[in-house]
């Protein structure tokens, strides 16, 4: 009986410290994202050079898809430390991009839905982490209409469907939340695994990171939508 207690209290250990490292470099990438957009649109010739070069600017988003690509599908070739890199140079060109909307909304509510985004972010990702349900099927169902959302977004552009593109919104917004609480309890199940310590662990908890990381930006920019004021 007490045999069987302490394999409890190290699977959980296992878990808790798997998580920690998860959601520890999911904060790291948020704040080089936040760090990197902030310089950029407060250095007037970092400015003019990544926002006033439309070409540079749509190489940048190819090289961020790119980095995307190689981190979710070939992980298991890299090398921890590159994945490392690699994960943090994405995060850093995400913060060049996402420097635009400095220029577009106010600081004020850019913070605002910042703040909303966490806030909602923190509830949905605990839902996820703590609930006895099994997400697969939502997560399925969030991912199909993911791409369904991507497909209506690239038809809009030749539309300019205001309706639509507020359909989008509210849809992807939902979509976001799903994802968040799925890819939450899926590394919580990674964490139960035990996976042991040293480079597995490591890009283990990189990837969920990346999973993280895009739910939380992807929602905060439909949330800012919503809630950001032009200047």
């Amino acid at each position: 009986m007490d045999f069987g207690s302490v394999t409890l209290s190290r699977v959980e250990l296992q878990q808790r410290t798997f998580v920690t490292k998860v959601y520890g470099w999911m904060t790291v990438a948020l704040v080089i994202t936040a760090v990197v957009a902030l310089a950029v649109v407060n250095t007037p010739s970092l400015t003019r050079l990544f926002l006033g070069n439309p070409a540079l600017l749509i190489g940048l988003c190819i090289g961020e898809l790119a980095l995307v690509f190689v981190l979710s599908a070939a992980m298991g070739r890299l090398a921890a430390v590159t994945a490392m890199y690699l994960f943090l140079l994405y995060s850093a060109l995400n913060g060049i991009t996402l420097s635009g909307i400095f220029l577009v909304f106010t600081a004020e509510s850019i913070a605002t839905t910042f703040f909303v985004t966490a806030g909602m972010f923190a509830v949905v990702s605990a839902y996820g982490y703590f609930t006895k349900a099994d997400l697969t099927t939502l997560g399925s169902l969030c991912f199909m209409t993911l791409i369904g959302v991507i497909l209506a977004s690239l038809v809009n552009v030749f539309l300019g469907s205001t309706r639509l593109n507020w359909i989008i919104t509210y849809v992807g917004i939902l979509v976001f939340v799903g994802l968040t609480a799925y890819d939450t309890q899926k590394i919580k199940v990674m964490g139960q695994a035990g996976i042991e310590r040293g480079d597995e662990q490591t890009k283990g908890a990189i990837l969920g990171a990346l999973a993280l990381y895009l739910d939380f930006i992807n929602l905060f920019l439909l949330l800012l939508r919503l809630f950001g004021r032009r200047d």
